[in-house]
């Protein structure tokens, strides 16, 4: 939230690796060729990064996409497809200067009739469109040129325009009024563009050999920077099965995968053909309420849900013990973090929840898990608490489907489940305000009635935007994770560490909140 230090700091990140790049030469491939495979745990919903909000299809996406601005190694805003950006004295403009020379996939020279178009689509169709609530209009001076113009000023826009958690990824403008999710094919402007998909197995990249670097870098940072195709094709294989990952791994058949289970890190280790690499605070494992479907739209039954759950005995079966308890919706290494709301937190009380069930005049009513096999986290997380809802006398029942399907369920109807088992990963990690984007419309998670925000909730999260110092947009935030928490709009468990791994012959891997296939290649 603290919109000032992330610009200056990323721009002047941004300025300091120019300078570099003038005195070295910028990365170049080692080595130029082969094919790809990485392991990937859940199947994608679609390759519309627009439209879709999960990390399954992140992972692919971008590397296809690119958008105006994105994040550096440290999550600081970098210019992406933007040479220049010129905040107006008044703060009320925002004059982006486009990068010359960057195609699209398809050949097409990007102008600003392109980004302008994007932004028509994203504001009809995207998921985190509320990004652009505070935005009066934007338009195109020339071809160079994109401008945009506030309403008011918001000293966190520049924060909210560069994150990747849906990022406003830049199109053509001939796909300006294509439907969300039916995209026929992904064009966009990186270092690799889509070959072909077979759906449910996996999906398949090529180099694109008219993409033009960042020369603002000398090396990749976070989505950004100057990055290079190494490999002719990436191939990301659908592996829903854990140990299918593993044994693809330890035969050379996947060079990388995306997740380690815990039991196999040991054996990994001690292989010398595998490279294991820990990501701490990977995701928060959460679990989304509903609150327009009975029972849970009574707050009562909430919080008598909230008071039974035990978080170590939960996050146990989640990570192996690879894991630690986590209040809210931050990290503590943060600097947005804060405890506020750890009165509702890991109560593990069952005689309190029989005594809001009792208040709350519940009577046996189906409180429905829906859950997931695609992430096993998600799916042993919905196990333990469907227990431990049963032990005080809520009838839990689970509906599990493959993980694309619970989220369309999660978005399009509000029957039929009454909480989901998911978690948020690259929000958290890209800060506070990314993370509490979730439980406001257009998406809010909790699924207002008639979906209209809880008004002290909303007025939290306009604080959170708009006030104009870096501490009183810190109090906002603590004001709306204490109100989700006391209004069990969500209920947060834990988080846990990531393992991912490759094979000893892949080198410039890095372990990132998205694989980054970009400056990457085979040591032969």
């Amino acid at each position: 939230m603290k919109r000032g230090r992330l610009v200056v700091i990323g721009l002047a990140a941004a300025s300091a690796l120019f300078s570099m790049a003038a005195r070295a030469e910028p990365f170049k491939c080692p080595h130029v060729g082969g094919t790809f495979v990485f392991g990937q745990e859940a199947n994608i919903n679609t390759l519309d990064q627009m439209a879709s909000s999960t990390i399954s299809t992140r992972n692919i996406a971008m590397n296809i996409y690119e958008s105006l601005m994105t994040r550096d190694e440290n999550n600081h805003p970098i210019l992406e497809l933007a040479a220049a950006m010129h905040e107006a004295p008044d703060h009320l403009t925002y004059t982006f200067t486009l990068r010359p020379g960057v195609h699209f996939h398809n050949g097409k020279a990007l102008t600003s009739a392109d980004v302008v178009a994007s932004f028509d689509r994203y504001a009809r169709v995207g998921i985190q469109r509320n990004i652009l609530s505070n935005v009066d209009r934007w338009d195109a001076p020339d071809a160079a040129t994109f401008t945009i113009h506030m309403k008011h000023i918001q000293p966190t826009f520049i924060e909210g325009l560069s994150s990747f958690s849906v990022p406003i990824v830049i199109m053509p403008a001939e796909q300006r009024d294509v439907p969300a999710q039916q995209l026929a094919e992904p064009i966009g402007t990186g270092p690799y563009q889509f070959a072909e998909t077979e759906p449910g197995v996996s999906v398949k990249l090529k180099r694109f050999d008219g993409y033009k670097p960042n020369t603002s870098f000398q090396d990749r940072t976070g989505l950004g920077g100057y990055k290079q195709a190494c490999f002719d094709t990436v191939t990301f294989q659908i592996v829903t099965e854990p140990g299918d990952r593993v044994a693809g791994l330890v035969s050379g058949a996947l060079h990388g995968i995306e997740d380690l289970p815990a039991q196999s890190v040991a054996a990994a280790d001690l292989d010398k053909n595998i490279s294991v690499m820990p990501l701490k605070n990977w995701w928060i494992q959460i679990a989304n309420p509903n609150v327009s479907n009975p029972p849970t739209d009574k707050l009562l039954v909430r919080k008598a849900i909230q008071a039974a759950l035990d978080m170590d005995e939960i996050m146990q079966a989640v990570s192996d013990g690879n894991y630690q308890l986590n209040v809210g919706f931050q990290y503590p290494d943060q600097a947005d973090y804060t405890d506020a709301g750890k009165e509702t937190y890991n109560l593990h009380n069952p005689e309190l929840a029989k005594k809001y069930l009792a208040d709350a005049g519940y009577q046996g009513e189906p409180v429905v898990l829906l859950t997931n096999k695609d992430y096993p986290a998600m799916y042993n997380s919905a196990l333990v608490v469907q227990q431990q809802l049963q032990a005080v006398g809520i009838n839990a029942q689970m509906k599990v489907v493959d993980w694309p399907t619970s989220i369309q369920m999660s978005r399009n109807t509000t029957e039929g489940w009454n909480l989901l088992f998911t978690a948020w990963g690259t929000q958290p990690a890209l800060g506070s305000l990314a993370a509490m984007r979730f439980l406001v419309q257009p998406n809010a998670t909790y699924k207002p009635v008639d979906g209209k925000d809880d008004p002290d909730v909303l007025a939290a999260w306009d604080d959170m935007n708009m006030l104009p110092t870096a501490e009183g947009r810190q109090q906002a935030f603590a004001q709306m994770q204490s109100l989700v928490l006391d209004r069990v709009y969500a209920i947060p468990f834990g988080a846990f560490t990531k393992v991912q791994a490759v094979r000893a012959n892949v080198e410039g891997f890095v372990p990132f909140r998205i694989p980054r296939m970009s400056n990457v290649w085979f040591n032969h």
